[in-house]
């Protein structure tokens, strides 16, 4: 299994013949290696419904008839735009042909805006769970730190974690790093950061605070074999 990272939140998954990538924000992502019209995924996964997470959603989807994984609330919104979906919830977990999705709770907002400056309500926030080929990735989403990532550190061992850093709309360095103890994962990736003035950080600082040597930073277009 290859996992790369390309900028603010966005991860790709190649696993068992298939391409999977999570929260597609390409356009107006300054940090992004990817452009949206070679991004040929067989499956979307979407952990709210935030513009810097939905992103190429819509457009991607359409042109390669991608699967799209989110919380039901938004995964029925995007199927009103003509989007293949399959809705989940906080808790659930479905077993696909490339791999298993949980989702687990996220402490954050959501809420899609509109081109006419509405808001849609898009679910609960949700951070994703991946399991395949015998390894867990766990992507966290825009979230707080909270107690619970202990639980699912410990009800699902994980391979590689990839937690926001930014502050100010998610955790910063030092509530990342005490998650990062949290969930024990063997790896931890920073995401989150750096895309606009007010989540700017240094993620060498946020490894330095790793009580392991756990951590490491991808620049965009990187990647991990698990």
């Amino acid at each position: 299994m290859k996992v790369t990272y390309h900028g603010h939140s966005v991860v790709k998954i190649e696993s068992g013949g298939k391409n999977i990538i999570i929260d597609p924000f390409i356009t107006g992502n300054e940090l992004t290696d990817l452009k949206v019209e070679e991004v040929k995924p067989d499956v979307i996964i979407l952990t709210h419904g935030h513009g810097d997470h939905v992103g190429d959603t819509v457009e991607i989807a359409k042109e390669n008839d991608s699967l799209v994984i989110a919380n039901d609330e938004l995964s029925t919104y995007l199927s009103w735009q003509g989007l293949r979906v399959h809705g989940m919830h906080i808790g659930g977990s479905y077993q696909f042909d490339f791999g298993t999705v949980k989702l687990t709770p996220a402490f954050h907002g959501t809420g899609f805006q509109t081109k006419d400056n509405q808001i849609i309500y898009c679910g609960m926030p949700a951070g994703i769970l991946f399991t395949a080929e015998g390894k867990t990735i766990y992507h966290a989403g825009d979230t707080a730190l909270f107690s619970d990532m202990q639980l699912i550190g410990d009800r699902h061992p994980i391979d590689l974690a990839f937690l926001p850093i930014g502050d100010n709309y998610t955790m910063g360095p030092e509530d990342a790093a005490y998650a990062a103890k949290l969930l024990s994962a063997k790896k931890v990736v920073p995401i989150h950061y750096n895309t606009f003035p007010v989540i700017t950080q240094d993620p060498r600082k946020f490894i330095q605070m790793l009580e392991q040597n756990t951590g490491t930073i991808l620049l965009p277009g990187e990647g991990i074999n698990l």
